[in-house]
């Protein structure tokens, strides 16, 4: 399979940033994204742990997160409570995680390479690339901090919250989390717009949003 690159950052010239968002689907929890500036003269080492999170093992993503870190390699991170998520929709949540990732680099980018097929408005120019984690170096990046930042949280979270498994499932849909809403029923962090949230405490089968 094909692996991400910087031929898209090399075309773009200037100051680039990749932009991607982890945990739109989930039940609960909030959505967390990274704004990725990853210069041309990365060390080959480190590009080569990089990939798509969601084809990365765990074990992976954690060695790929600290690399970018002991490599001091620029990014921020954004994010948006299960409050906004409710009175803005899981979309524009998302967007709105992007712009406060991108807002805490230290400059804003000439441009941003998105993730996606919504432009989010950022500030600076964007370009969405459809399947960019897999494409695309940066935005391969910033879907590795942001995942893992959001797991981490949701570890947080689920020592706070026992019984709901967020330590493993990170607030996803699984069958040990639907079994726990219908009998412990939803708390604050659970996505409570989310129509199978409201569905899985009456006990009824979980359809998609």
């Amino acid at each position: 399979m094909p692996m991400p690159t910087l031929e898209m950052e090399r075309a773009a010239g200037g100051r680039v940033a990749g932009v991607d968002e982890a945990g739109r689907g989930p039940l609960a929890g909030p959505v967390v994204a990274a704004a990725v500036v990853l210069p041309l003269e990365t060390p080959v080492t480190l590009l080569d742990l990089l990939d798509d999170s969601k084809k990365l093992t765990e074990a992976r993503r954690l060695m790929a997160f600290a690399a970018l870190q002991d490599a001091r390699i620029e990014f921020g991170i954004g994010a948006a409570s299960v409050s906004e998520i409710a009175s803005l929709n899981i979309l524009h949540a998302s967007m709105l995680a992007m712009r406060r990732a991108v807002a805490r680099l230290t400059a804003l980018p000439d441009l941003a390479l998105v993730d996606g097929n919504y432009p989010p408005n950022l500030g600076c120019a964007v370009q969405c690339v459809v399947g960019g984690d897999a494409l695309c170096l940066s935005i391969a990046a910033a879907s590795i901090i942001a995942k893992v930042v959001r797991d981490r949280g949701m570890q947080r979270l689920g020592q706070r919250w026992p019984g709901y498994g967020w330590e493993s499932n990170a607030g996803y849909a699984t069958q040990a989390h639907r079994a726990a809403l219908v009998q412990l029923g939803a708390t604050r962090h659970h996505r409570a717009g989310f129509a199978s949230v409201a569905q899985l405490q009456l006990g009824l089968p979980m359809f998609a949003d």
